[in-house]
């Protein structure tokens, strides 16, 4: 056999041994972040099970708290980080009911009891939040507000850019690019590894994934970017964040909210010493109970 032969037979295999190995990554990559064990538990008293069906039939689930009837007719949506359910975020409903508000505690899509076959960072989850919200509406919420966390949070921003259903939203811990985030956490659990060797490496298997979900799952991931929604809406929101976060830095935060917005609203951030990803009302309860209520309250009086 030639060796020209031979050179392009080796070559040749090569090239098709990485497409494989790199259809692997994508789909394991893929496989671990578009499915998250689902979290479900008993629900609490005062709430009453509702659910709507998305844009894609998936029918998503809630609980309703609903505040007594007289009081200021205004709702708040709350809504978990990825992997937990609306039990998590069910937590805020006592001090908010008790200050006159409804709550809505949805299980995101994929997630509890709500349908779905993937999790999508907000590529469809943001038009499930403003179906929420106009089911809350229909309710008689004469003001919507949005509280996440996390994935809830960024979520969120990207539905307020979708339509101004929320009069205000407060966000903790929000990513700004998903891809870059996707990366961040990659690469942190290639610490083992050497800096640069695991930044590419994290680039590579992100990568892959966003390719074998954009080629196989017809999902573009390239879409989701809290940071290019929070440019495109003037919704007043209210960044909080730890600055003892491992998981999403607070350098994600600060980056949006740097961002210039219509009509030169730009969101507010509070950083909170000691607090970890999520950890904001466990660490400082009074002042993010404070900050939060009055962020809405602030909203309703320029309504």
């Amino acid at each position: 056999m030639p060796i020209r032969r031979k050179w392009l037979i080796v070559v040749g295999g090569a090239i098709l041994c990485l497409a494989c190995l790199w259809v692997a990554v994508g789909a394991g990559f893929c496989a671990v972040t578009l499915h998250v064990p689902r979290k479900t538990g008993p629900r609490p008293d005062g709430a009453a099970v509702v659910e709507i069906l998305a844009s894609d039939n998936a029918k998503l689930k809630a609980w309703w708290f609903q505040a007594r009837p007289n009081a200021n007719r205004s709702c708040v949506m709350v809504l978990h980080g990825i992997g937990d359910s609306k039990q998590g975020s069910s937590g805020f409903a006592p001090m908010l009911v008790e200050r006159g508000y409804s709550v809505l505690a949805p299980d995101s899509r994929a997630h509890g009891e709500s349908g779905g076959a993937f999790v999508t960072y907000g590529l469809l989850e943001k038009y499930d939040v403003v179906a929420w919200a106009h089911w809350m509406k229909r309710q008689g919420c004469e003001g919507v507000y949005g509280l996440g966390e996390s994935l809830g949070a960024s979520i969120l921003i990207q539905a307020a850019a979708v339509e101004p259903v929320f009069n205000s939203i407060v966000a903790e811990c929000p990513y700004a690019d998903l891809q870059l985030m996707g990366e961040y956490r990659v690469q942190q659990t290639l610490a083992w590894m050497p800096s640069v060797v695991g930044r590419n490496v994290a680039t590579v298997v992100v990568e892959a994934g966003v390719l074998y979900a954009r080629w196989v799952e017809k999902l573009d991931f390239r879409e989701v970017s809290p940071l290019e929604s929070l440019r495109l809406s003037a919704t007043p929101v209210l960044l909080i964040h730890g600055l003892g976060d491992k998981q999403t830095p607070p350098s994600e935060s600060r980056r949006l909210a740097a961002v210039q917005r219509p009509a030169a609203r730009r969101a507010e951030l509070w950083l909170v010493p000691g607090a970890g990803h999520t950890e904001a009302s466990a660490v400082a309860p009074v002042q993010f109970w404070k900050r939060v209520l009055c962020w809405f309250e602030k909203a309703a009086q320029s309504h």
